[in-house]
């Protein structure tokens, strides 16, 4: 157990460097493009930040512990949109732009409700147990992934500075190549021992791999969004640290778990009803406090902050 529990520390650090070299060497090799800042941040940073999720979720599926997959995916976009907002909102208070509270959050919405429409194959039920997230059920998420991205990609206004990106002399095409191999050789290799340590230990703990997918994996790999935020908000910065949630947010939802369910189906049984609600009901909280003068208080923090724990702990005491 002991040695599991190494291996699946090492796992998320290795996951999270290979993130953050991954993303610096797509960065770089964007601006030696004349690849316009904001379309590096649209794209490549928002995949990068969330590279750990899509390949704990791809090598999940791959290994046959689906709940492993979509736990991850779920408890991600919990933990960021209850805990990484809360606090960030509690660090200080953070301003909210008309368009992200017209746009960016009802996309977030309908991505949790798209894919809570898509697990429920057998309406008899209420339960989850035994559904599938099938092939086509990826390409809906993909279509919906590609209609988020077309739309904001339109409706950016880029400025004339930011069409020609500064490029530093010492940032050579090599170095970000090598940057982006060794990034991907990480995420891969530091999913495999993330992913095979965690279902291990949950077997022998006798927790479901839904569950550890939606604590344990799920907080390792959504801890490059909660340093982003809160260092955002600290400074700030608010639009950044609510973009980065609800970016990543869509992106986990469309893109990693679509991708993933086009590349192997998944048969859910871990996840829960309850899983799901919180899914969609935390985003419907965070959209609601968003319309009280676009701003996010302390006080809507916390209580962002309490629910995401009053649900880790039913978590905790239904296992």
């Amino acid at each position: 157990m002991i040695l599991n529990i190494i291996y699946i520390i090492a796992g998320v650090a290795l996951v999270l460097w290979g993130a953050d070299i991954l993303t610096e060497g797509a960065s770089s090799l964007a601006r030696r493009m004349r690849v316009p800042e904001i379309v590096i941040g649209l794209t490549i940073v928002a995949a990068g930040t969330s590279a750990p999720e899509f390949f704990v979720s791809l090598v999940s599926a791959l290994k046959g512990t689906p709940d492993l997959a979509v736990g991850n995916v779920l408890g991600s976009n919990i933990f960021n949109t209850m805990l990484i907002v809360g606090v960030s909102a509690m660090v200080a208070p953070m301003s909210i732009a008309k368009t992200t509270v017209i746009k960016d959050i009802p996309f977030a919405v309908c991505a949790s409700f798209v894919l809570f429409i898509l697990c429920m194959d057998d309406f008899s039920s209420i339960g989850l147990s035994g559904n599938r997230i099938s092939r086509i059920d990826g390409l809906i998420l993909l279509s919906g992934f590609a209609v988020f991205m077309g739309y904001t990609l339109k409706t950016a206004k880029i400025s004339k500075s930011q069409e020609t990106p500064n490029v530093s002399k010492d940032e050579k095409v090599w170095k970000a190549i090598a940057f982006l191999c060794i990034g991907l050789a990480c995420l891969v290799f530091g999913s495999d021992v993330f992913v095979g340590s965690a279902t291990e230990l949950a077997s022998s703990l006798g927790i479901s791999d839904g569950v550890i997918g939606l604590t344990v994996v799920a907080g390792g790999t959504s801890l490059p969004e909660l340093a982003t935020s809160v260092v955002a908000a600290r400074k700030g910065r608010s639009a950044i640290a609510i973009g980065n949630v609800i970016g990543s947010n869509v992106f986990n939802l469309f893109g990693i778990l679509g991708a993933t369910a086009v590349i192997c189906p998944m048969q859910i049984n871990g996840i829960t009803m309850i899983d799901m609600s919180v899914l969609l009901f935390s985003i419907l909280f965070v959209w609601f406090f968003s319309f009280t003068k676009y701003t996010l208080a302390r006080w809507e923090g916390a209580v962002l902050t309490v629910s995401f724990f009053v649900y880790l702990g039913w978590l905790i005491y239904n296992i």
